[in-house]
């Protein structure tokens, strides 16, 4: 990879949506056609979303662990991913994260707009740069406040309940956390913790890409709760906040559409 890939459009660019855990796919009446992308880290595949909203933009979806959730969190290329979605000049991405809550105001099913972040990941790349042109990269706002801020509209406009702020804390996965780790992570200062934010919203970053996140809260952490954490609750408590999150995500992409045809 050479240092062009990571030089973005100048054009104000096409928009994507990353969906995580338990949004993997779009409703059947929304048309979407496959591409496979081919990058110097590997193959990705985005869908290119019919909307007549984002035009002459683009909207593309991404399913960070497949179409059928085939990849577990230490197995997502995410360099593929951003490359993908650079080539196809996506300049801004808004990302969901299935995550365990770490406060007990957090319940199941609550959405908080991430504005921080806690980079515990030990065995994932740190960079999208190649050896030799890394780059010491600002994170003074890790998460993009024109993002964010099209978030918080449009959870105004659909009458959608979300908390303004928090920290998510990433793992390596693909197990869950100890009760140790939990209380470690809340003396960080972390609200929430998952598996897969962290390279993606680096890398993004990195990309020239403007990046937000949106977290869904599936579980309390362990320790927190007399209940075991397993994937199937997660899964679970994501299908009952779907439809609510993909209007929230397609309705930022529209209000930020919409920013640029008003312009």
């Amino acid at each position: 990879m050479d240092e062009r890939t990571l030089t973005p459009s100048s054009s104000p660019g096409n928009i994507a949506i990353i969906g995580g855990t338990g949004f993997e796919t779009l409703p059947p009446d929304i048309f979407a056609e496959p591409i496979d992308v081919e990058t110097p880290a590997g193959p990705a595949r985005v869908l290119s979303v019919a909307d007549n909203y984002t035009e002459p933009f683009k909207l593309f979806f991404l399913a960070r662990h497949g179409p059928e959730h085939g990849l577990a969190p230490h197995e997502i290329n995410y360099r593929a991913n951003i490359l993908a979605l650079l080539q196809l000049e996506a300049r801004y991405a808004f990302a969901t994260n299935a995550v365990g809550s770490l406060r007990t105001d957090l319940p199941p099913g609550a959405f908080v707009l991430l504005d921080d972040f806690i980079d515990f990941t030990k065995r994932r790349d740190v960079t999208l740069y190649c050896s030799g042109q890394s780059r010491h990269t600002d994170f003074s706002l890790p998460y993009s406040s024109l993002l964010r801020s099209k978030v918080a509209q449009t959870a105004r406009e659909q009458n959608i309940g979300i908390t303004p702020r928090g920290t998510y804390l990433c793992c390596d996965g693909p197990r869950f956390e100890s009760p140790a780790e939990v209380r470690l992570f809340r003396s960080w200062g972390a609200d929430v913790v998952g598996m897969t934010g962290l390279p993606e919203a680096i890398f993004a970053r990195e990309a020239g890409i403007e990046y937000a996140a949106l977290a869904i809260v599936t579980n309390i952490a362990a320790g927190l709760s007399d209940a075991p954490v397993s994937h199937d609750e997660v899964v679970a408590s994501m299908a009952g906040s779907l439809p609510l999150l993909r209007d929230l995500c397609i309705g930022s992409a529209h209000a930020l559409a919409s920013d640029w045809s008003a312009g």
